[in-house]
C-alpha cells in the first residue's frame, strides 16, 4: 500500500518537479507548482495561539473570542497567500559568470524580472548548501533586478554550483514559500598564480649584455615592447606603457622593440619548467609568468602540450592562454 501511495506521488510530481542533475535552460518562470509554501516557527506559535483562544472561547462561551479567533485565523489565510504570491510568477535568468583564479570568489549573477504589477518585496536569493542566506532584493512591478551569488573557489577547472534556492516569509513571517533553480552556469578557476616566481624566461638578449650592441639598427618594423635593459637609447623608451605600469610589479621601464634588433624574444613553454615540480605548481608559474608579460605589455609565445600560440599581447590573447592553463589535463578543448 505504502509503495502504491509513493509511486502515485512520483508519477503526480514528476511532470512539474526538476529531477535531480537537469538544469533549467534559458529564461524560466516560476510557476505555481514551482512554489512549495509551510509555516514558520512564529506561524506554528500563532497556530498554537488560535487553538488556546478558540478552547477558551468554546469553554466560556465568549462572543467577542471567537470574533477575535476567526479575524486572527483570516489574517494568517490572507499571510499565506500573500507569500505564495510574492514568489510565483516571477522569472528567472542565467547572468554573466567571470572567470577567477583559485582562492578567489566566483560571482555568479542571477536575474530577476517581475513582469506583472505587483510588487516583490524581501525575495531571498542564495546556494541551497548555504546555511543562512545571504543576499534578499525587492523588485518593482515590470523591473528587474540583479543578485550576485558569490562561491569561495580553491582548485583549478570548471566549478559548477548547487542549484539557487529563492524564499520569501513577506509579509507576515507566519509562512515560507520557496523554489529551486538550477542554471546551467559554470564558473572557469584559473590556477593560482605562484608567489615569488622565477622571472620571466626571456632569451635572446636577457640579461646578456654582449648583446646590447645588436640593438640599434633597424628601426623599420615595430615589434612591441620589452622589459628596459642597461644601454638602451631614452629615445626607445616606450613612454606611454611606462605611465599605465603599476610601480608595485616592478620593472615599470619599458623599451621599444623592433624586428631586426636582435632583441628578446619570450616563450612561455610549460616543458621548459622544471620537470621536478608539481604539476599544478608549473601551471601557477606559468599563470604568474602570463599575467606578468601581459603587466609589462611584453608580446610572448605561449606552448602547453599540443597547444601553441603564437607571440602576441593582450586580453584576449592572455585569457586563451590562461583558459589553457585552467583546463589542463581535464579532457576538455580550451
Amino acid at each position: 500500500m505504502a509503495q502504491g501511495f509513493r509511486g502515485w506521488v512520483r508519477r503526480s510530481t514528476g511532470a512539474w518537479l526538476p529531477r535531480a542533475g537537469t538544469f533549467d535552460a534559458g529564461e524560466i518562470e516560476i510557476k505555481s507548482r514551482r512554489v512549495f509554501i509551510l509555516p514558520t516557527r512564529a506561524g506554528l506559535g500563532f497556530a498554537a495561539l488560535l487553538l488556546v483562544l478558540l478552547i477558551g472561547s468554546v469553554n466560556y462561551s465568549l462572543g467577542l473570542g471567537f470574533g477575535l479567533t476567526f479575524l486572527a485565523l483570516s489574517c494568517a489565510l490572507v499571510d499565506m497567500v500573500a507569500t505564495y504570491r510574492n514568489l510565483a510568477h516571477l522569472r528567472l535568468q542565467q547572468g554573466r559568470v567571470a572567470p577567477v583564479f583559485a582562492g578567489q570568489e566566483a560571482q555568479f549573477e542571477l536575474l530577476l524580472t517581475n513582469r506583472t504589477r505587483l510588487a516583490r518585496y524581501a525575495v531571498w536569493a542564495d546556494f541551497s548548501n548555504v546555511a543562512e542566506p545571504r543576499h534578499a532584493t525587492d523588485i518593482a512591478p515590470g523591473a528587474q533586478a540583479i543578485v550576485t551569488l558569490s562561491l569561495p573557489t580553491s582548485t583549478r577547472g570548471w566549478l559548477a554550483p548547487a542549484r539557487v534556492k529563492l524564499f520569501t516569509r513577506f509579509p507576515l513571517g507566519l509562512f515560507q514559500a520557496w523554489s529551486y533553480w538550477r542554471p546551467a552556469a559554470r564558473a572557469l578557476v584559473y590556477p593560482r598564480p605562484e608567489d615569488g616566481a622565477p622571472p620571466l624566461p626571456l632569451a635572446g638578449g636577457a640579461g646578456n649584455n654582449s648583446g646590447n650592441s645588436a640593438r640599434p639598427g633597424g628601426n623599420d618594423d615595430f615589434a612591441g615592447v620589452r622589459s628596459y635593459q642597461p644601454g638602451d637609447s631614452p629615445r626607445q623608451m616606450a613612454w606611454r606603457q611606462i605611465a599605465r605600469l603599476d610601480p608595485d610589479i616592478g620593472g615599470q621601464l619599458v623599451t621599444k622593440h623592433f624586428e631586426g634588433t636582435g632583441g628578446d624574444q619570450l616563450l612561455l613553454d610549460f616543458d621548459a619548467v622544471p620537470a621536478q615540480l608539481d604539476v599544478e605548481l608549473r601551471l601557477a608559474r606559468m599563470t604568474r609568468w602570463v599575467l606578468e608579460a601581459e603587466a609589462r605589455a611584453l608580446p610572448y609565445a605561449f606552448r602547453l602540450g599540443a597547444i601553441r600560440y603564437d607571440a602576441a599581447v593582450g586580453a584576449a590573447h592572455q585569457a586563451a592562454c590562461l583558459r589553457a592553463l585552467a583546463l589542463h589535463g581535464s579532457g576538455e578543448a580550451p
